[in-house]
């Protein structure tokens, strides 16, 4: 039996991919601070993953087969975990983001266009800064790559996910449409609103369980095939009213950063296509918008509101 320690992974596709290796029959032990339980059948350890020496004490003498990490999200936890794990583990999967991207423009960009064994580290940014660390969400996962790969401590994959939809999705963001346009209100777009790469929830937690099973390594782009812009998106929900401004709403992007999944197609991933599961997914945030706006009154009688 194969061990896997995955550190984060208490919601979203996170906890899927937990219950898929699970499942499998992987013994999986489960690092994070214990804000929400982790799943019956695995190993829970609680560790702020930013205090090294308390994650030293409580991983002991463990030791893994793989390591996927779903919470690295700067160059200096990247470099608190290269420590801790150096030795525990031959191969390290971090889950990193179409974000690498997010800077550049142009067609489907291929992982070489951000090299992170080149890519520049700052380890003296305020990256324990919250404000800091959300306007630099994509630099900040650059920088962790950077760190892991000019290491040989192990064998490092980086996972950089499309945007994920579908499931239990913790940000809104497709809530976000269904309630604009289920409402009426106009949807806040680009003036030429950019396609982007997406991926279904389901689909990424087993990406992530395939490359942890896998013996390749370096960045590797997970993303079905097909892109979408903001009006594919909004068209699969109903008929929206667009009007162009600076306070955009999610997935209208003035760039375009899609990605090419040919490298993850060559090493023997079969993705779906975008149409395949879109909509299912928008068909599941309508049903879970309808549920968010029925409430109980104390009489016991439903009282529908109106989405904001």
């Amino acid at each position: 039996m194969s061990e896997m320690c995955v550190i984060g992974g208490s919601r979203y596709f996170g906890r899927r991919l937990i219950e898929n290796l699970r499942d499998a029959g992987t013994a999986v032990t489960v690092v994070n601070r214990g804000s929400a339980p982790a799943p019956e059948g695995v190993t829970h350890l609680r560790a702020d993953r930013d205090d090294e020496d308390a994650l030293r004490r409580v991983l002991g003498g463990r030791h893994f087969d793989v390591v996927i990490d779903q919470v690295c999200y700067t160059p200096v936890q990247a470099a608190v975990a290269l420590r801790a794990f150096a030795g525990r583990t031959t191969r390290y999967v971090m889950t990193s983001t179409v974000e690498v991207y997010a800077h550049l423009d142009g067609p489907p960009h291929t992982e070489d266009v951000v090299d992170p064994a080149t890519w520049p580290v700052a380890t003296d940014l305020p990256w324990d800064d919250p404000a800091f660390l959300d306007a630099s969400y994509g630099e900040g996962k650059r920088q962790a790559e950077a760190v892991f790969t000019r290491d040989a401590a192990f064998g490092f994959v980086s996972v950089r996910t499309a945007h994920v939809l579908g499931g239990a999705d913790f940000t809104g963001r497709l809530a976000h449409y269904v309630q604009r346009i289920r409402a009426g209100l106009p949807v806040i777009v680009h003036e030429n609103p950019r396609p982007a790469s997406f991926v279904h929830e389901p689909e990424i937690a087993r990406f992530l369980a395939w490359a942890a099973r896998a013996d390749f390594t370096g960045p590797v782009n997970a993303a079905s095939h097909g892109t979408l812009d903001v009006r594919d998106l909004c068209a699969a929900i109903g008929e929206p009213v667009y009007a162009v401004g600076e306070d955009t709403s999610p997935f209208s992007f003035d760039r375009g950063y899609a990605m090419d999944n040919g490298r993850a197609t060559a090493l023997g991933f079969r993705f779906s296509h975008v149409a395949d599961w879109l909509p299912s997914a928008v068909q599941s945030a309508v049903q879970s918008a309808v549920r968010s706006v029925v409430q109980t009154t104390p009489a016991g009688e439903e009282r529908t509101c109106a989405p904001a």
